[in-house]
């Protein structure tokens, strides 16, 4: 007889000492959740989502007034949409939507315009959290228009006005800033072998914490990022090696606390550019460094769908930004390759005497000219 599969991985019956039935939702890493409700039932089901999600506690039963935001809220974090995400993703826009919810989830969804849109995102600061805040509404809005709920027929957050953000965003490392941060970080030191890491896999934050021996094999790296479950397999590079090979085979996981125990990945982060501002370097940081992989890619000749196989992105959308960059420093070298190699008689007007190859002759030889 074949064993009945558990609708709920993660999820164990336990009888209490008083014989109460509870269910207990466990995962390893985290503290263990007890659900509320009958099994299988809606209340139980929205805090086993909660749980996979990365909730501490389980989702109290909702008492949000209907067709308020904080019901929208809720509506959504039930649905296949939200439970299609990634773990990863399924965390961060839930702590974001949680945002919402205490900052207007008494308010009705269906009256919202745009000026409601705008004067929360006026509440964050910055000009990337204000975007964030448009972009969780909109995602909200359609989420009601698609399914009809509560004669929602348009996207007031569509017609907010976008904050203007730095269109480079992180920093991106150069080649001399890497060799800077290398040298300060010797061999054996663990903020060099991070460093190496995320040169060699481009990984995340989130990824490069996971990875270990397990992710090792044949000479080769493998994971798969937590943000597009794609999985990336690469060469290991010469001066990953030789710092992998300091590293204990015994040891779990590549990059741990001093006590062994995993990073987070914003634990991670903040170490990460501790080890940056003592080389020098307090503007780069862990994200940057992947930008700075996917830009020398493309300096090299390196085309979107190699971009994209190295930094397991979903798409050659995201490799083009590089590659587009690139290219355009390439054509200028061109071009400006095409005015040194002109003919002598042909007349460059407004050249400074440092550009102008005639400016820099003997006079009897411009004579001759």
């Amino acid at each position: 007889m074949t064993k009945r599969r558990n609708p709920f991985p993660g999820v164990t019956k336990v009888v209490d000492r008083h014989g109460k039935v509870r269910w207990r939702f466990r995962k390893l890493g985290r503290a263990d959740v007890y659900l509320p409700g009958a099994y299988g039932s809606a209340e139980f089901r929205t805090a086993y989502e909660a749980a996979l999600a990365g909730a501490a506690s389980p989702a109290a039963r909702s008492n949000a007034a209907y067709a308020s935001l904080s019901w929208l809220i809720e509506t959504y974090l039930r649905s296949p949409r939200f439970k299609n995400l990634s773990d990863i993703r399924k965390v961060s826009i839930r702590r974001e939507l949680d945002w919402l919810r205490g900052q207007a989830g008494d308010l009705p969804f269906n009256k919202f315009g745009a000026h409601h849109v705008e004067a929360l995102m006026d509440r964050k600061s910055g000009p990337s959290a204000a975007n964030s805040v448009k972009k969780n509404l909109s995602l909200l809005f359609n989420f009601a228009i698609k399914n009809e709920l509560c004669g929602q027929t348009h996207n007031p957050a569509k017609f907010a006005d976008r904050m203007k953000e730095n269109p480079d965003g992180y920093h991106t490392w150069t080649e001399a800033e890497i060799q800077k941060f290398l040298g300060h970080h010797g061999e054996g030191t663990k903020a060099r072998l991070a460093c190496l890491l995320i040169l060699n896999t481009g990984a995340a934050r989130q990824d490069v914490i996971r990875l270990g021996w397990q992710n090792v094999k044949d000479g080769r790296i493998s994971y798969r990022r937590g943000k597009t479950e794609i999985g990336a397999e690469l060469s290991i590079l010469p001066e990953l090696a030789a710092e992998l090979r300091l590293v204990p085979p015994t040891q779990m996981l590549f990059l741990t606390h001093g006590n062994g125990r995993p990073y987070k990945p914003e634990t991670f982060g903040n170490w990460f550019k501790d080890q940056c501002a003592a080389a020098g370097l307090p503007h780069c940081s862990a994200h940057g460094l992947r930008k700075g992989l996917a830009t020398s890619i493309a300096d090299h000749g390196g085309t979107e769908l190699e971009i994209m196989s190295v930094l397991a992105h979903a798409t050659p959308k995201e490799g083009a930004t590089y590659t587009k960059k690139a290219n355009r420093v390439r054509l200028a070298d061109s071009a400006l390759a095409k005015l040194s190699g002109a003919k002598p008689e042909q007349k460059l007007s407004n050249l400074s005497d440092r550009l102008d190859k005639r400016a820099s002759q003997p006079a009897e030889k411009k004579g001759k000219s």
